[in-house]
């Protein structure tokens, strides 16, 4: 895989998301969100066998650093993705962007879990 790279140094992209679940139709579609966001596990039992299915997610295709619930580091390079993204919930879903700068080791756990 590609080394990830920062631009304009050691920027990165802090996004911050709140879900109002008035605003969902459903808790499925909320549900939905969550799960094209962070993707899921999926475990089926059937005649007495034990299927595991990993259903990915945009978040398993983007390094990012998890800071907290619904908190997250993307670097630069993936904003666009992100906001189109978004964009999609925005009736939904409140996000905010703000751009932070990394320390080195904080660049390098992002980079890392590019090669992941």
């Amino acid at each position: 895989m590609a080394r990830i790279e920062i631009r304009k140094g050691n920027t990165a992209i802090l996004i911050s998301f709140d879900t109002d679940a008035n605003r969902f139709e459903s808790p499925a579609e909320r549900t939905k969100f969550f799960t094209e966001l962070h993707g899921r596990r999926q475990i089926i039992i059937k005649a007495g066998k034990r299927y595991e299915y990993q259903r990915p997610g945009l978040l398993d295709t983007i390094p990012h650093i998890p800071v907290d619930n619904s908190v997250f580091i993307i670097a630069q390079e993936h904003l666009r993705q992100m906001e189109a993204f978004m964009r999609e919930w925005e009736d939904k879903v409140v996000f905010k962007m703000f751009p932070v700068l990394l320390k080195q080791q904080e660049l390098r756990r992002l980079e890392r879990r590019m090669i992941e």
